[in-house]
């Protein structure tokens, strides 16, 4: 890129930090200013970074020229501040969930659209490289169809997390990426949620799918856990691929009898056996660092979003589908649209003006 973007944030917290650093970082991008009620939070970034601050994001629209804004604010918050962003005419990321229903999600996208703002949400585990590898793979028909698809998140219970529970913050990411790997679409969830230390929301979640195009997806995410898992696996008619997203790590477990049945087509019945173990050669960079970079680039270039909000909506219509599912204890069918209301249930003009 030649333009030098300048960029701002608007949260302060351990991701909006985050976002500082890397943009800080990036060749091609300015940053200018960092919006966040703390005064405490904002000198400290204020004095590192070099950069004005503001403790009222509105005056930070008001006085900075900026290319680019990441809002990393807690999810009851995405509306009215992607909103007043997307109002202010300037490209944006807003970290995932886009919004906290998919009401308010809908209308975000729409006025977006309505503004001609681009708009990308921040389900950075599509640029998670063991993610982007298997993916290829999947592409390259290394597994042939696809069978199931499995996420484990699970670790300790973050006390900064109050306004959503695990099912919206965490399982939106594997939702996101399942539709993202299969390229379908769940028409059928079944779930059961716990709370047992959250005081207001779900911290355990476990989760059967069903997609469109008959694979099955399974989530197992809480809260609960002393140590940190992050992990995928795909089963296929050719073996299972398994991805860490913490180490960016990618392995293939073949499928022996596949790949007899391959060379010898009398033999493709054979059913399961095990054969190698092949570890793939990942490329390991920073998540956030590839993605505020893809962002950057669609900014300059006048592109798409890495990632858009019809996608972003799709994880969070399933997400609240799973939380349904588990507060009634039974199976919920999806329709086409996947509880997309358009036009939003709430006023766009009230929405907008409020």
């Amino acid at each position: 890129m030649s333009k030098l973007l300048r960029a701002a944030v608007i949260g302060a917290g351990s991701m909006g930090r985050n976002h500082a650093r890397v943009y800080a970082e990036l060749e091609d991008v300015e940053l200018v200013a960092i919006a966040d009620p703390d005064q405490t939070a904002l000198n400290q970034l204020g004095q590192r970074y070099h950069v004005r601050t503001y403790t009222d994001y509105r005056r930070m629209l008001e006085r900075e020229q900026l290319d680019m804004i990441s809002i990393v604010v807690p999810t009851e918050y995405h509306f009215t501040v992607t909103r007043d962003v997307i109002l202010a005419r300037v490209p944006l990321l807003v970290e995932k969930p886009i919004a906290a229903t998919v009401e308010e999600g809908a209308a975000l996208v729409r006025l977006a659209e309505e503004q001609d703002v681009l708009l990308t949400v921040g389900h950075i585990e599509r640029f998670n490289p063991a993610i982007r590898a298997l993916k290829t793979q999947i592409e390259q028909g290394a597994l042939g169809q696809v069978y199931q698809i499995c996420a484990r998140r699970i670790g300790p219970f973050p006390a900064r997390i109050k306004d959503v529970g695990v099912v919206i913050d965490l399982a939106t990411h594997d939702l996101d990426i399942m539709h993202y790997l299969t390229e379908s679409s769940v028409n059928r969830v079944h779930a059961e949620v716990g709370r047992r230390l959250h005081t207001a929301h779900e911290d355990l979640l476990s989760a059967l799918l069903r997609f469109d195009n008959d694979t099955i997806g399974i989530l197992d995410i809480n809260w609960l856990t002393p140590t940190k898992v992050r992990e995928l696996s795909v089963v296929g008619e050719r073996g299972m691929f398994v991805a860490n997203y913490l180490t960016q790590d990618l392995t293939f477990y073949e499928n022996d009898s596949a790949t007899q049945g391959s060379q010898w087509p009398e033999l493709a019945t054979m059913g399961v056996s095990e054969g190698r173990m092949i570890r793939y050669k990942v490329n390991k960079r920073e998540p956030l660092r590839e993605e505020l970079d893809a962002f950057a680039r669609a900014v300059v270039t006048d592109g798409k979003p890495p990632v858009n909000g019809d996608d972003a909506l799709l994880a969070l219509a399933v997400a609240q589908k799973l939380v349904e599912s588990g507060e009634h204890g039974s199976p919920l069918l999806l329709d086409a649209d996947h509880g997309f209301v358009w036009p939003p249930v709430l006023c766009e003009a009230e929405m907008i003006t409020n």
